[in-house]
């Protein structure tokens, strides 16, 4: 099975019947895709009320990728909020359970930086990353070149496959280490594709993070450039059962109209999604 989606539900405007309800947004949001990526969880871990409140919101067979907190993945810049790892692996492991016990756990998406490169110290820690979240499907994104290098890329999928974790696979802007080819090899028989866009000047940071992060996934995927991406979902999908492919290209919102084509282009057409209309009579 094939589930296209994209990051966030919040910033998708073509999407919504009318602009100004930001609280049915999550509602509307799962009338076009049966899948998202929930990224506000990498800043905050969210509340048991907010994820039974999405759940709520949500078709029965919609599905979460949950991204991994940033204090997790060594993102972390300032002051840490939970007095130890311990307890900050527990607050996550408490939100995401919810979303597993509702059958709505696509996969956890433990997501590095580009400073997390292949060595021994770091393949250690992804170790206990799976231990920290041995019940739950995680999903591992790479940032640093090294792990796809002719010397280690063989190693690091086995690693993968040893330790029972997905192989997230990367289209994104090919600018030096800080970027990670595209290898479409799925570890499992669960595989994630996040389509982050090709702007390779947007890709690395100046040094104003803000205007940084306004252009870094300015991106709109031309037709031939989607036809490729359908070559590599197709591929994907002849070694993994179910494939997940999220649009993360939506700094001036072309995610949605890209995933959209590509799943015409795909022919796929999702059963169980939200109504795009509401009963006006409801409730009468």
């Amino acid at each position: 099975m094939i589930y296209i989606g994209l990051t966030g539900w919040s910033d998708h405007p073509s999407l919504y019947r009318s602009p100004s309800a930001s609280r049915d947004k999550l509602f509307d949001y799962s009338g076009h895709f049966p899948i998202v990526e929930l990224d506000t969880s990498f800043y905050s871990i969210p509340s048991v009320a907010n994820v039974q409140k999405w759940i709520t919101e949500t078709p029965d067979h919609f599905q979460f990728v949950v991204k991994a907190y940033q204090g997790m993945t060594g993102h972390l810049r300032e002051e840490n909020p939970y007095e130890s790892a311990k307890k900050m692996f527990e607050a996550f492991r408490k939100s995401i359970h919810i979303f597993q016990e509702a059958e709505k756990l696509a996969l956890v998406l433990v997501q590095f930086p580009p400073w997390f490169d292949c060595q021994q110290k770091n393949v250690q820690y992804i170790r206990y990353i799976k231990q920290q979240l041995a019940d739950f499907p995680v999903a591992i994104e790479f940032r640093n070149r090294t792990w796809y290098s002719e010397d280690f890329m063989e190693g690091t999928l086995n690693f993968l496959r040893e330790q029972q974790l997905f192989h997230t696979v990367c289209d994104e802007p090919q600018a030096g280490e800080g970027s990670v080819p595209l290898v479409p090899i799925p570890t499992g028989d669960r595989v994630l594709l996040r389509i982050h866009g090709r702007n390779i000047h947007g890709w690395r940071n100046p040094g104003n993070n803000e205007q940084w992060r306004k252009v870094r996934f300015l991106y709109n995927y031309t037709d031939e450039e989607l036809i490729g991406l359908k070559k590599v979902v197709e591929k994907l999908q002849n070694t993994a059962k179910e494939v997940y492919v999220l649009f993360n290209n939506n700094s001036d919102h072309h995610a949605a109209g890209n995933a959209k084509t590509l799943q015409k282009m795909l022919g796929i057409e999702y059963q169980y999604l939200s109504p795009k209309q509401l009963d006006l009579f409801e409730g009468d």
